[in-house]
């Protein structure tokens, strides 16, 4: 079992016991535990100075670095604790600083070997942050965790790092005397784009006062034509505001005079208004009452008009109704005729057929002679045989009639000589 104290120290509680006492007590047994040991882990943070001497690097350049850490046991996570307990139980605070410095020092070598002394000299940050990822995740399996690590100092014993500086410092030197060559050559250029921007200054100044003083010609000029322009704007603005007057006042009087002629055309209006007023007392009211009379004389004649055409039309629709039963009853009469006519000729066929015929030639006659009677004059052309006058046209007439027994015959089928 573990149990925490403090922020800075771990009590470990472990042992047990073959036969634990057993107490009875109000009818429960209670088995008493055995502690047999308690151990304390530090939790304290720890500061190591891992060196690491003449570690050849990936050129084969033999350098010394030395850097300086802070770990320690982590007391918050059980699990990590639980890995500490296991590896560091019994050991005191030194025996767990050495072997966490140990393998800081393996891994701080590594990654010396596979950079290059340029690469640790000119990006420290790099290094440090590859010692600490690498490192943390070794000493984070015995429950140390690394609170930081920086890397502290770089040193050889071939000089090889003061050559670097040397390279440096003459590169420094070389960009200082380049650097004065070049400030000389500025302030020389300096110097004569400053005797340049002089004389052109001075021309400039020169060219500067010719167009001020064409500019003041221009400009006397132009007011001068403004100073003649305002005074003729004035001399025409004096006549126009003249001929504005004239016309106001011929305005005003043209109102005056309309003023007048509409007050007489109201008074016009006025007298116009009382003779109507007159002429509707003396004329339009007995007008209007005997036009009102003849309305009413007219509406009553128009009633009495109205109710006598009513009356005939009723007279005319009963006698309409009379002629109509009168028709009707002729018609059923006819019918009734006509049917026992059929009733007749369905008994006696020929017969009736025959004097049907019979009734009817003299009707044929009278047809056939009527264009002869209603003629003014007949010409009579002889061939030199046969009789003459009257006698031929009655006999004329008579020989239709003879042929009509023949027609009758083909369109009907009836034979009249038989």
């Amino acid at each position: 079992m573990f149990f925490t104290c403090g922020p800075n120290e771990a009590m470990v509680v472990s042992g047990f016991c073959r036969s634990p006492p057993v107490m009875v007590a109000g009818g429960r047994v209670f088995v008493l535990p055995c502690i047999q040991q308690i151990q304390r882990i530090s939790l304290n943070t720890l500061t190591l100075n891992v060196k690491s001497e003449k570690v050849y690097t990936r050129h084969g350049v033999p350098i010394s670095v030395t850097g300086i850490a802070q770990v320690k046991i982590q007391g918050q996570n059980k699990e990590m604790l639980a890995a500490a307990c296991q590896m560091f139980l019994g050991k005191t605070e030194a025996e767990i600083a050495h072997i966490a410095l140990e393998t800081l020092e393996g891994h701080q070598r590594a990654i010396m070997a596979h950079m290059t002394v340029e690469e640790i000299y000119k990006d420290r940050q790099k290094f440090s942050e590859q010692v600490f990822k690498v490192a943390s995740s070794d000493l984070v399996n015995m429950g140390i965790s690394v609170v930081s690590y920086t890397l502290k100092d770089i040193h050889d014993d071939q000089d090889y790092l003061h050559s670097l500086g040397k390279a440096r410092t003459a590169q420094v030197q070389k960009d200082a005397r380049i650097g004065e060559a070049e400030a000389k050559r500025d302030a020389g250029i300096r110097e004569a784009k400053a005797k340049q921007e002089k004389v052109s200054a001075q021309y400039l100044s020169e060219i500067e006062m010719a167009k001020a003083q064409r500019d003041y010609e221009l400009k006397k000029a132009t007011y001068d034509i403004e100073v003649n322009t305002r005074r003729a704007q004035a001399d025409l603005a004096y006549q126009l505001q003249v001929a504005k007057t004239k016309q106001q006042i011929e305005e005003q009087r043209v109102q005056v005079q309309v003023v007048e002629r509409a007050q007489q055309v109201a008074v016009q209006e006025q007298e116009i208004a009382r003779r109507e007023k007159e002429l509707e007392a003396r004329v339009r009211k007995p007008a209007e009452a005997e036009r009102y009379k003849l309305e009413r004389l007219a509406e009553a004649e128009k009633s009495q008009l109205i109710m006598q055409a009513e009356a005939e039309a009723e007279s005319v629709r009963m006698r309409g109704e009379a002629e109509a039963f009168a028709i009707g009853a002729r018609a059923r009469a006819e019918a009734e005729q006509m049917a026992k006519k059929a009733e007749a000729f369905q008994l006696y066929r020929e017969a009736a057929q025959l004097d049907m015929l019979l009734e009817k030639l003299p009707q044929v006659a009278e047809e056939i002679s009527g264009p002869l009677t209603s003629a003014n004059k007949i010409t009579l052309v002889s061939s030199g045989g046969g009789t003459m006058g009257a006698a031929k046209v009655t006999g004329e007439v008579l020989d239709i009639l003879t042929c009509l027994p023949e027609s009758v015959e083909r369109l009907t089928g009836v034979s009249i000589s038989q």
